[in-house]
């Protein structure tokens, strides 16, 4: 067969609800949704680790946090296996990457030839300014991505403050583009286009604000596991919303309300600018001959259950959207097909395989993922965030088809959700006497996933004790302001 091309799409932050095709009743997404029609929508995706650089690690790789060894954001390099893109150019295809990357040391190739970044003013090595700040500069705007005052890390939003050709977004589409019109004719090509948003900085264009002027975005729910008195909560969840309130992470309904049409820009900004791609790519004589991926590393809680941004394991920041579409070819002989949903458990780590598969490659033998076109299914999910240690507060995770078992060492508190009657997680039934046997069998799949130091932690004897006598952290201040950047280049 032909060797198709490969296009994958991940943004930040993107929560798998936030589709029209997934139901929402604000959200425009009209180029995504239209992709779910042409190929198949994973209703039940999610993100091993919900932060950027595990999630990321494991989309490069097809290994699980634990196995590439970071369970939490930091600097390590990338595992010396093969990565998804070193898999494609050893099959002789051409690979080149535009915008977020999020892996030490910066530059780095991993097996791409070519590589443009967007790492939202990090600087990397020795201040090195990214791609999109050389361009900004030359454009005239040297250092001024943030001095419209937006932080990385907070929600504070406003417009835009620069032209609307200079926001990252089209840089990024723009730069894609540019890759595809320049390919090799003699190769096939893998791509991977990396948008930095809708992660904060909460900036959109006017245009896709106005958008949303009149549309309400829904109220963010509230689970009946959460009291306004912070000092009656676990001391797990105290130490969540003492982080929260140390940054300042706390709104009235007006301003999430602000907050989220702000956001859902963003994301729309980004669905239109796919569309440039796709368009990009139909007009190249290549569409018909290329598979799509669309996905994000974590997704954003947005104010549900009081909570922002990522880390957590509920629904709104671990449930990431995936949608696949195949060649023309794949689309008709059911490999892939359209207009499907797809329920089964399948995660971050199932792309690299996924993707290989259908290009007809052969699969690493280190990938821990399946091939989501595969008759494959598995019976469950493991997710972890945060290291072994006190101060971390560490969750992991159990989602079965059915269940999901939330668990914080500190304080030894577990969470008991019934996602098909609770998709929202509103009703924690751990301490509910019908639902025990759930929990214990869930609680033992728990046990059984972890490795053997967090086993010999916090399940000595085979159950789970966590550590019972840890305690609430004491409010702090917000010293680094949210990692607020300001000029960035160049340097003095």
């Amino acid at each position: 067969m032909k060797a198709p091309n490969v296009l994958l799409v991940c943004t930040d932050h993107w929560p798998s609800s936030l589709l029209g095709s997934a139901g929402h009743p604000s959200i425009l997404t009209p180029t995504l949704d239209q992709l779910a029609t042409n190929g198949v929508r994973f209703a039940n995706a999610y993100s091993e680790c919900p932060v950027c650089v595990p999630a990321r690690r494991t989309l490069m790789t097809g290994l699980t946090p634990h196995h590439h060894g970071m369970l939490s954001n930091g600097g390590k390099a990338l595992p010396e296996v093969p990565t998804v893109a070193e898999s494609f150019r050893e099959a002789g295809y051409q690979t080149s990457s535009v915008g977020k990357m999020h892996w030490q040391p910066q530059r780095q190739r991993r097996g791409f030839e070519e590589m443009l970044l967007d790492e939202e003013g990090r600087g990397g090595e020795n201040g090195r300014p990214d791609d999109y700040e050389l361009f900004l500069g030359d454009e005239g705007y040297p250092g001024q991505r943030f001095t419209g005052g937006m932080s990385n890390n907070s929600y504070l939003w406003r417009p835009w403050h620069l032209e609307e050709r200079l926001h990252v977004t089209n840089w990024t589409a723009q730069k894609m583009c540019r890759q595809i019109v320049r390919r090799d004719p003699q190769r096939p090509a893998f791509w991977y286009c990396s948008f930095s948003h809708p992660h904060p900085p909460l900036a959109p264009l006017r245009d896709y604000l106005d958008l949303y002027r009149d549309i309400d975005p829904p109220t963010p729910v509230t689970g009946d596991w959460i009291d306004d008195d912070l000092a009656a909560l676990p001391p797990a969840l105290q130490r969540i919303f003492q982080e929260q309130e140390n940054r300042s992470h706390q709104y009235t309904h007006q301003q999430i309300q602000g907050i989220r049409r702000a956001f859902y820009a963003l994301c729309t900004h980004i669905d239109h600018q796919l569309r440039v791609i796709i368009g990009t790519l139909r007009d190249q004589g290549l569409l018909q001959d290329t598979i799509l991926c669309f996905t994000s590393d974590h997704g954003d809680m947005l104010g549900d259950h009081g909570l922002f941004a990522k880390s957590k394991m509920y629904e709104g920041s671990n449930h990431v959207p995936m949608i696949l579409v195949g060649t023309d070819e794949q689309k008709t002989n059911g490999q892939v097909g359209h207009h499907r949903v797809d329920e089964r458990l399948v995660a971050t780590r199932d792309i690299m395989p996924t993707l290989l598969d259908l290009a007809g490659l052969d699969i690493p033998s280190h990938c821990e993922g399946m091939s989501m076109v595969g008759a494959e299914q598995r019976d469950l999910i493991f997710g972890a965030h945060g290291a072994l240690k006190d101060e971390a507060n560490p969750t992991r995770m159990i989602r079965t088809d059915q269940h999901k078992l939330i668990y914080y060492p500190v304080g030894n508190l577990s969470q008991l959700f019934d996602l098909e009657s609770d998709r929202c997680e509103i009703h924690d039934l751990s301490a509910e006497p019908d639902h025990a046997a759930t929990l214990a069998q869930l609680q033992d799949l728990l046990v059984a996933e972890l490795p053997d130091d967090e086993r010999n932690a916090w399940a000595p004897s085979g159950k789970l004790t966590g550590w019972p006598e840890a305690q609430p952290n004491p409010p702090a201040p917000n010293f680094w302001f949210d990692g607020q950047r300001g000029i960035r280049w160049p340097h003095s």
